[in-house]
């Protein structure tokens, strides 16, 4: 079955993403936001990646005959790099600008955004309990078509499933952040998905222009936050217990490794509230004294100053 009229829950940054990258081959998306305030919070993030999205796609025109180019390009944007034109990216950007326009709709009725879903993507905060009372809320306002998939960062699917009303229509679709740059999409089903639901999933990213990355057993964090998360606990730790500064710490990877970002500034296109999120997750993070406790107290100052990363404008560093 062709999964073409998708629901997202939630605006956040990977949210919003999932919804554009959708809209962009052509699928209908609906996102389903709680309140009028979430609709002001969530439209500039979608017109801001939409433009994102739109500029790297124009950028790419000049990677054309560029050895670089087959590495640097927007590959969740275009699918054949070896054989694109100047024009065929000005039409993709063209029909993308129109899709953008015409095939994404905001919905503050839950029932009315899941009342003919294909598909539904729950992108909400790494929060058990908010996650089980949101798949409580929705479970009999699905059709019966309807698969359901979390993004969910660090859980388990198993650890809902029993509250969704169809645990063998739900599984977790993973994403990287700037999804049409670092097309990843990790599948993971839980012990009671079904097979065939599973398969289907693993179509629908490959339709989004995503790489399908299957699982083949659940994993807290997948393949590739079990690899980042401890990455980036490592470095809150070096700052948290004064070992060193953020600035130091990152160009201290960056020079060693030669990579384009070190774990600090990985944690504002992340978002700090996901980071705190998880953090506060970790059993000794109500230690007093305990690293993670540090690391708690840390990122809780910044997001209680507005200082949550890339999309505020502020995070450890600042953006224009």
């Amino acid at each position: 079955m062709e999964r073409n009229k998708i629901t997202i829950i939630g605006g956040g940054v990977l949210g919003t993403q999932i919804g554009l990258m959708c809209a962009y081959v052509g699928k209908d998306v609906t996102f389903w936001l709680r309140s009028p305030g979430s609709v002001e919070r969530t439209m500039p993030k979608i017109q801001r990646y939409a433009e994102l999205m739109r500029a790297d796609l124009l950028k790419a025109k000049t990677l054309i005959g560029s050895p670089m180019g087959k590495f640097v390009y927007p590959r969740g944007l275009i699918r054949d790099w070896d054989s694109v034109t100047a024009e065929e990216i000005d039409a993709l950007a063209a029909q993308a600008e129109a899709r953008f326009a015409d095939s994404i709709h905001v919905e503050l009725d839950l029932a009315a955004a899941l009342a003919d879903a294909d598909l539904v993507i729950e992108a909400m905060a790494e929060e058990p309990q908010a996650k089980i009372a949101m798949y409580t809320a929705m479970k009999d306002l699905m059709p019966e078509k309807t698969v359901l998939l979390t993004n969910s960062s660090t859980l388990l699917p198993s650890t809902f499933a029993p509250y969704t009303g169809r645990p063998e229509k739900f599984l977790a679709l993973h994403f990287a952040n700037t999804i049409w740059k670092n097309n990843t999409a990790e599948v993971m089903g839980h012990p009671g998905t079904d097979p065939e639901i599973y398969q289907e999933v693993v179509r629908f990213a490959d339709e989004i222009n995503m790489i399908p990355l299957q699982l083949h057993k659940e994993q807290p964090g997948y393949i590739l936050n079990s690899m980042l998360v401890p990455f980036l606990s490592a470095a809150q730790a070096l700052l948290a217990t004064g070992v060193s500064d953020h600035e130091t710490i990152d160009r201290t990877w960056e020079l060693a490794t030669g990579a384009p970002a070190g774990p600090f500034k990985i944690l504002d296109i992340v978002g700090l509230e996901t980071a705190y999120n998880i953090n506060q997750m970790k059993p000794d993070a109500q230690v007093e004294g305990s690293v993670s406790n540090r690391i708690g107290k840390l990122l809780k100052e910044k997001l209680d100053r507005g200082e949550t990363g890339v999309n505020a404008g502020v995070g450890f560093y600042r953006y224009k």
